[in-house]
């Protein structure tokens, strides 16, 4: 699908959208296994993923993901 300019010359944002959710799906799944993997330890499902641990956290909390006790990291 491509995106159309409309008559102002603005695109359509429809497609971007939907690029951002599977983007934010891919996202979860790299993380849910890398937590999966490391018994719910985020320090250490962050060294898997190569991303500082306050990166990880605020992407859990983006993607409302729960933490290790089942609270779920809303932002």
């Amino acid at each position: 699908m491509q995106l159309e300019a409309t008559q102002s010359g603005e695109r359509d944002t429809r497609e971007t959208k939907d690029f951002n959710d599977l983007l934010d799906d891919y996202e979860r799944g790299l993380i849910l296994s890398a937590l999966e993997r490391t018994g719910g330890h985020q320090r250490r499902a962050a060294e898997l993923l190569g991303i500082l641990p306050t990166t990880l956290c605020e992407k859990m909390k983006r993607l409302s993901i729960r933490g290790r006790r089942g609270a779920v990291l809303a932002g």
